[in-house]
């Protein structure tokens, strides 16, 4: 088998943590490598991002990156709708002139939806879509940038038109049938995984020193520089909590540069705890784990998430989350024995449950193991085998027809 992934925005080599890059595109490369370890041959079409890199990048055996050019490298993601037809074209005829045959199309993000469908039309082949976030609920939230005006009706279009819909979280399942009317023969539900071999506990003195961390409590943020993400509320929370348990706040993601950094940055200075607050480029996703082992706690405040795959990195590095009750997470934290579940945006409850942690040890390591315990089993090839399961169904399907 063979299969054409889409994913116009996001490219499994960009660099994580900056903006427009996240989750997604650590699941489409891990997904990649173990589908290609299965035997399955994997293309990820995607824009070229960076001028510097090849067209052709294999990332792992049978899977490569294939980059296409569409519209200006610096267009923003809410334009790149008009600039479609040139990567439908520029995908098309590179399949031509590598005369590749695909089995199916996966569609990733709303904006692929578009390509997928042009290209089913030509190779008459299955079309599977993952969203991994949805307009209809981003508009509920109120929280980022405002999207193109196209998105929802695309969105609609795909959800209608789709051979299969591949979810990360049961939550996800229940807004798309609740929300844009998927038919749920149509959904699989495929949680995202984790590199169990990297994500790993270690002793946290270890970790600390690696990284020349002092004696501080710690409370870790990982993410883009966006207001969805909630980093601001977790500030104000840190910002309240006694300044007898020396707490510090580390911020991972985004670059210097980013407006919204600079906003927390400044906040940080008019509430008086830019000292307690350390901001961090994106790093390597192999340094990460370091991070969540010497934190005592990470928080993640999103006001929207698909599935979370912070805070199952943390857990799986034996680190308690206290989440945001929203989207996937509240499947991913289980409320009290993983970490805490807070349904509040606001920093109260968050500063509540930060300081439980922080001052009780015994707490927080039966928390932290009982997390690590919870990820066993959730691997990228697990992942991967739950989605080849999909592909072979729709396949078959195509085959009899």
């Amino acid at each position: 088998m063979r299969v054409a992934l889409v994913s116009v925005h996001g490219c499994p080599t960009a660099r994580l943590g900056a903006k427009d890059t996240g989750g997604m595109n650590v699941l489409l490369r891990e997904t990649a490598r173990e589908l290609g370890r299965l035997g399955i041959g994997v293309d990820i079409y995607t824009r070229t991002h960076d001028p510097r890199d090849h067209k052709i990048i294999p990332i792992g055996e049978r899977a490569r990156v294939i980059h296409l050019n569409a519209g200006d490298l610096d267009a923003p993601k809410r334009g790149l709708i008009n600039h479609l037809p040139d990567f439908t074209r520029e995908l098309f005829a590179f399949a031509q002139s590598e005369n590749l045959r695909y089995d199916l199309i996966h569609a990733h993000y709303w904006l692929s939806a578009p390509v997928a469908f042009a290209l089913k039309e030509r190779w008459n082949i299955p079309v599977a879509v993952s969203f991994h976030t949805l307009g209809k609920v981003q508009s509920i939230v109120r929280a980022g940038e405002p999207d193109a005006k196209d998105r929802v009706p695309v969105e609609e279009m795909a959800v209608a038109q789709a051979d299969s819909i591949v979810a990360g979280s049961p939550h996800e399942i229940e807004q798309l049938v609740n929300l844009y009317g998927a038919h749920n023969d149509k959904l699989s539900l495929v949680p995202c995984g984790i590199d169990q071999a990297l994500f790993k506990p270690i002793a946290q003195r270890e970790a600390r020193d690696a990284l020349g961390l002092n004696g501080h409590k710690i409370v870790l943020f990982v993410g883009r520089m966006e207001p969805i993400k909630g980093a601001d509320v977790l500030l104000r929370a840190v910002a309240s909590l006694e300044h007898s348990l020396n707490t510090q706040l580390i911020v991972i993601g985004g670059s210097a540069d980013d407006a919204e950094r600079t906003r927390l940055q400044r906040m940080a200075r008019g509430l008086g705890v830019d000292h307690r607050l350390l901001f961090l480029d994106a790093v390597p996703q192999k340094e990460l784990p370091l991070y969540y082992n010497a934190a005592d706690v990470c928080v993640v405040p999103s006001f929207y998430e698909t599935f979370g795959l912070v805070a199952l990195e943390s857990l799986a590095c034996g680190t308690p989350v206290i989440a945001a009750k929203v989207g996937g997470l509240q499947h991913t934290v289980a409320d009290g024995k993983t970490g805490y579940l807070v349904p509040w945006h606001c920093p109260e409850p968050y500063a509540e449950k930060l300081e439980v942690l922080l001052t009780n040890d015994h707490l927080r390591h039966t928390l932290g193991a009982a997390a690590h315990e919870s990820t066993k089993g959730q691997s990228w090839e697990v992942a991967a085998r739950r989605v080849l399961t999909v592909y072979e169904a729709l396949v078959g399907e195509g085959a009899k027809a």
